[in-house]
Formats: structure tokens, sequence, C-alpha cells
């Protein structure tokens, strides 16, 4: 990815500008492509198909049965506004690797970024025509997504959106693979070591703003720690700088848009009326949201269920008991990650592996994400899921070819 390299600070200041995201992250973001589209071609040279030799019932003694993984056809990626290179990425390279043609479709809020992104593919040497960028309202991706010339529709955004473009896929039977929204349990146990949790909170859940799928939103945290836990977090917080996503030293910008902002005000004001006590933050100005903190939020709240607050808010739940934790946790429709601090090993495996989520992540935070590794969720936060392998299979599909006497 030559061409990448070459044009790394411009995209850079691309994706701050129009995502308003700091530009320290929005330079590692792009960095990330560069790993990402040579660690998918060097996957793909040992993508294979199988060898079924005889079979098992009687008379097919002398049978092969051969099975490849040919292109699946179209692929279709709808792209969300808060990672679009990292999730370009993710559904791109892994469609053209596999033979595909890709049609990309950006946010609204930020196309351009990724404008340019397929611009440079195209005069890398991906053929034209094989990659597309379409920046256009809903209707128009709705079309693409109906268009039964589609044979994939891969998509990263809200349940909401996904639970949509399911029912508009479904007309043609099309296949979908749905990354969809999460309200991820930080589950700290009274033997969890509170100062890694608190350092864990602000990559978790402060990176990007809080803007990211499956950061840590609701924390729930022991009552035998939580007001220690909370101080410590307040006084963390405090030391983070809001400010211009240009300025090199900005830790925290602005959201997407104004009206995201007042989502997170009106979703902030619904907890306390819940009983949530505002501890830190809780003030919008334009598309600002200043770091939030509250706490003694009781587990019947929306905040403690199903209600994702996307944006620096640090949702505090207490907990007696390891049971009682997993209670809150699984009690929502989402089920992307999770994560759970505790200093004994076993018992944190315990408590992960009860996670009804599609991750688990022990002694750190939600927010984890390789290349390698299935990545997706349970219940509503998604179908299928992404990773070097995943995703290979996902954007093929099976044929069989059985070869007759010939053993």
């Amino acid at each position: 990815m030559e061409i990448v390299e070459q044009n790394k600070e411009m995209l850079a200041q691309t994706l701050c500008a129009e995502n308003g995201k700091p530009i320290t992250e929005a330079r590692a973001e792009i960095g990330n492509i560069s790993i990402a589209f040579p660690a998918f071609a060097e996957h793909a040279k040992h993508f294979y198909g199988t060898l079924i030799p005889q079979g098992t019932e009687a008379g097919q003694e002398t049978t092969l049965q051969l099975v490849t993984r040919e292109p699946i056809g179209v692929v279709a990626c709808i792209i969300p506004f808060n990672f679009p290179c990292d999730l370009y990425d993710q559904k791109v390279a892994p469609a053209l690797m596999m033979g595909n043609a890709a049609i990309v479709l950006p946010s609204s809020d930020n196309p351009l970024t990724l404008m340019k992104l397929t611009e440079m593919l195209v005069e890398a040497g991906v053929p034209n025509g094989v990659i597309q960028c379409l920046t256009a309202p809903g209707a128009v991706k709705d079309a693409a997504v109906t268009d039964p010339r589609v044979h994939l529709v891969t998509l990263t955004g809200s349940t909401e959106v996904g639970i949509g473009t399911a029912k508009l896929a479904a007309a043609n039977l099309t296949h979908t693979a749905l990354e969809l929204g999460g309200n991820d349990a930080f589950i700290v146990l009274d033997d969890g070591d509170v100062d890694l949790a608190v350092e864990e909170m602000v990559w978790g859940r402060m990176y990007n703003t809080g803007q990211v799928c499956c950061a840590s939103k609701r924390f729930l945290i022991h009552n035998s720690l939580k007001d220690e836990f909370t101080k410590k977090v307040i006084d963390r917080i405090k030391q983070l700088k809001v400010g211009d996503p240009q300025k090199e030293d900005t830790q925290i910008g602005c959201l997407i848009s104004e009206k995201a902002a007042i989502k997170v005000e009106k979703e902030v004001q619904l907890t306390l009326e819940q009983g949530g006590k505002l501890l830190l933050g809780g003030k919008r100005n334009g598309a600002y949201y200043e770091p939030t903190v509250i706490t003694d939020i009781p587990k019947t709240a929306d905040v403690a269920k199903d209600m994702e607050i996307f944006g620096p808010v640090v949702s505090i739940i207490g907990f007696d008991t390891d049971e009682e934790a997993i209670e809150i946790a699984n009690n929502s429709v989402f089920g992307l990650s999770s994560c759970v601090f505790s200093r004994n090993q076993k018992r944190a495996f315990k408590v992960a592996a009860a996670m009804e989520a599609g991750g688990a992540v022990i002694n750190g935070a939600s927010f984890f994400r390789s290349f390698e590794m299935p990545f997706g969720g349970w219940k509503h936060s998604g179908i299928g899921t992404e990773g070097v392998l995943s995703t290979f299979n996902e954007m093929t599909r099976v044929k069989t070819i059985v070869l007759k006497n010939v053993l």
C-alpha cells in the first residue's frame, strides 16, 4: 500500500476534519490500512479448499469429494462514520482478495476519506468497476441492498439500521453480515485491580469520544470498590484534554454532529430521571459533549439494559455477587462484547464464559479487536463474524465436486 503511505498525512487530516476524532487517532486509523491490506493478502494465499477422501457410506469407497470456495459476487459494503477506514479494511480488502467486486457505501456524514481511498486503489491497479464508492442518501443504499445483482451485504451500524437492511435483503435472499450495536458490560469483581480498570476505562470508553460499537458502556463495579473506582475515574477523566480535534494534544474531540450530541444529552437526562446521580460533566456545547460520570444507576434503568449511549459517558452500576453481575450484564438485547477484571484468572474466566456476548476480555476493556480473531455479536448485536478467516468464509460460497470411481 505504497500509495497510502505516501498520502497518509493528507488522509489523516481529511478524516480528522470530517469526522471530528483527534488527529492522533486519525493517524492511527490511517496507519492500519497499510497493515490490513497486506495481512488479508497474505492470509488469502493460505485459504484452501478441502479434499474429503472416500465416503462413510457403503459404495463410496472409490469416491473423492473436492470442496472449493468461490467468489460470492458483488459485495455491498455499508460503512459507518465512526471508524470508516478500519471498517473499509475489514470489508473491502477481503472482498477483493476473494475475487469479488465491491461497492463502497460510506456514511453521508463523512464520505471524503473513503472516496480518496477508493481512488487510490484504482490508481494502484484495481480494475475500474471492480471497486466503486457510492455516496448517496439512504434510499439509494436501500436500492443497492435490494438489487438482485448484489450477492452479499456487509454492514456495520446500528441495530435499527441492521434489522431494516436484513428485511430488504430478504426479498432476494441476499446474504447479510451485520455487525451492529452494543452495550458492553465492564465488570470489576471484588478482587479486581481498580487502577488497571481505571486506565482501561480511558481506552475502552473515551476513545473516539465514546463513539465505538464495542466500547465498554455499562460499568458494573462491586459495591466494595465502587466509591474508589468512581473517585479515580473522575480524577483520571479530569486529566483528559477536550478541544479542537486538529490540535496535537487533544484527547477528546467533538461528536460526529450536533444531532448526535443532542441525543447523548437526552439519554443522560433520562438516566438521571431514572435514578442515576451525576458526578461529572453532563453539559453539551454544539457537537461537543463533556466526558460524563453517572453513578448509583438502578439496574432497572434503560442504560443498564438496552440503551446504548454513543458518547463519552461512564455509567456506573453497583452489584454484590458475581451472579448478580452476570445477571445484569446479560439482561440486555445486545451481546457484542464484554470484559471482566479479577486477580483470580479461574474466577474471571468463569464470568467471561457466562457472558451472552460474542467476545469477552479478561483484565482489559472490551474495546479489543485483531485482524485474525472472529469478531461479531450475539442477539441484537449482529449476524455473522468478521476477521480474516471468518470474512473470507462470508465472502465466498461453497461448491462441492464429487469424483466417483477414482480410487
